[in-house]
């Protein structure tokens, strides 16, 4: 008989849970515990009896990344999968620079989706070639690794975390109730200051940083 696999689905929409439950439905993964905000994944994830968690990114009460990095540091073993509908390269490039086994799109077929808590299940990482590649030159960037002090701005390192969690120039705008110009000249600041080429290498050198 196959061994079961404990699973917790952390999202903020009941819809997504129990779509998931039905597509489980017959296989040897149970959904063990159900979360609907980072914090409450957070808790989840380092009391209970978890084989593998899959993250949403966008929730409330800390998103799916951070929740990522903080089960990472208190249980470094548990297999984490992020779930999200966006396929977009900083969030990957967090998702592997914080020790992700893999990101499944909303998309994926249910069989993809099976495949890949089976593989984090096992302890794997189901990156694929392509994913890697996207975000390697964002990991490998020389500057990212080095202890060099950065003087950013109090509103750089605010722009820079809100960058880091995945946002566009306009929610940036939005969220610090600033001009869309003046994200644009702060982003360019920032790329310049950091020594990086991109906002996915500016996202890494965030995270490893522990600013995000």
């Amino acid at each position: 008989m196959t061994a079961k696999i404990r699973l917790l689905v952390a999202d903020d929409h009941e819809m997504v849970r129990l779509g998931l439950k039905s597509l489980l439905e017959g296989t040897e993964i149970e959904i063990a515990a159900e979360a609907a905000t980072g914090e409450e994944a957070v808790r989840i994830a380092l009391s209970q009896a978890i084989d593998v968690a899959l993250l949403d990114i966008r929730m409330p009460n800390g998103d799916g990344l951070t929740a990522l990095g903080r089960i990472k540091l208190e249980r470094p073993q548990l297999p984490v999968l992020i779930l999200s509908s966006y396929d977009n390269p900083t969030y990957v490039a967090r998702a592997v620079a914080l020790g992700a086994n893999g990101y499944v799109l909303k998309g994926a077929s249910r069989e993809e989706l099976i495949q890949a808590i089976r593989i984090a299940a096992k302890g794997e990482t189901t990156w694929t070639r392509d994913e890697l590649r996207r975000v390697t030159g964002a990991l490998a960037t020389p500057r990212l690794s080095s202890d060099v002090e950065v003087p950013l701005t109090q509103r750089e390192s605010e722009v820079l975390k809100q960058l880091a969690h995945g946002l566009t120039n306009k929610e940036i705008a939005q969220a610090l109730h600033i001009s869309y110009e003046t994200v644009k000249e702060h982003v360019q600041h920032i790329l310049r200051k950091i020594g990086v080429t991109d906002r996915t290498q500016a996202a890494v050198w965030a995270v490893r940083k522990n600013l995000v």
